[in-house]
């Protein structure tokens, strides 16, 4: 199989297409013929060594990063019923990487779940990574109609499908990008106000056609999550994510008394207390994708252009979920 292999932390040319053997499912696993592969932000951080904000441990020399695919299962372990081949499935690996090939193995009672026929191989991959966080993001903290909800980086993967729900909620919502062309591409979600945060004075024109917003779903931090901050209204909601900036939004409790807000950290054990937990989420955001409730952006790269997809995510030029195909 070919599969894209990390030899030494650095830059995204240390990403290199390799040829490996076939991989063999071991007792209770699948082997998947992988269609399509998640990029996550994580794994350029990981790729230059760095635990990034989620403190994970620097992967084992070489490793095959990635823990996102699609495809259809086309061998079994033992132990494993034979329904499960030729099924489309989707999967998340969990802690062990391995997505960037044309082959992966997980378990079945694990995070896999089988793909609806009407879901394409990548938008699957974005509803079991980037689609679970944002849906529980969402079910901690769900918009309403009251609401004035602003999402920065709304042409990211997770901005794209939060803006889509707060406008299904009926709130009023402010979908903030930089650039021209992805401001140009909200266009196309219907969001009250589209503003671009690399632009001087976003906030001062979000704060006069607005009069502040009610809640901000804050995944960027640095400078724009402070600009976002001091929008909100009195008992607004700041609700953090990650901080895709490099830097996470300074506040302290002086600037929550101050501004009368609240503020709070989605991720980690926060949604594992939802509903089935994780893998709960990942189910039920693969069923908004199957029902068309949700439509992710995904932008596409052979599995060979693994390093340009890395080089586009960090510089900012890719939209949406980034996903490396292998047809």
């Amino acid at each position: 199989m070919r599969a894209i292999r990390l030899h030494e932390y650095g830059a995204p040319d240390r990403l290199v297409l390799d040829d490996l053997p076939d991989l063999t499912p071991g007792p209770g696993q699948v082997r998947i013929a992988v269609e399509a592969a998640g990029v996550h932000l994580v794994d350029t951080t990981l790729r230059r060594g760095d635990p990034g904000p989620l403190s994970l441990p620097r992967p084992e020399l070489p490793t095959i990063p990635g823990r996102e695919v699609a495809g259809v299962v086309d061998d079994l372990g033992d132990g494993v019923e034979r329904a499960w081949l030729g099924r489309r499935v989707v999967a998340h690996l969990g802690p062990v990487p391995g997505g960037y090939a044309e082959q992966a193995v997980t378990a079945v009672d694990g995070q896999l779940f089988v793909v609806p026929e009407q879901v394409p191989s990548a938008d699957a991959v974005a509803a079991v990574g980037t689609g679970r966080t944002a849906l529980g993001v969402l079910e901690l903290e769900p918009p309403s109609a009251d609401d004035v909800v602003l999402v920065p980086s709304a042409a990211g993967g997770m901005g794209w499908l939060l803006v889509q729900a707060a406008r299904a909620h009926g709130a009023t919502v402010v979908a903030a990008a930089r650039g021209e062309e992805r401001t140009a591409r909200l266009a196309e979600l219907g969001a009250d106000l589209v503003v671009d945060y690399g632009r001087a004075g976003w906030d001062d024109r979000v704060r006069e056609e607005t009069g502040g917003v009610t809640l901000v779903y804050d995944g960027v931090g640095g400078a724009v999550g402070r600009c976002a901050l001091e929008l909100l209204r009195p008992g607004g909601r700041l609700v953090l994510f990650g901080y895709s900036s490099g830097a996470p939004t300074r506040f302290d409790t002086g600037d929550v008394v101050r501004l009368g807000i609240t503020a709070g950290w989605s991720l980690g054990p926060r949604m594992n207390a939802l509903p089935g937990g994780i893998p709960g989420l990942a189910r039920r955001a693969l069923d908004r994708v199957a029902a068309g409730s949700w439509r992710p952006l995904v932008t596409p790269y052979p599995l060979g252009d693994a390093a340009r997809a890395h080089a586009d995510l960090e510089q900012r030029r890719a939209l949406g979920k980034v996903v490396l195909r292998t047809g």
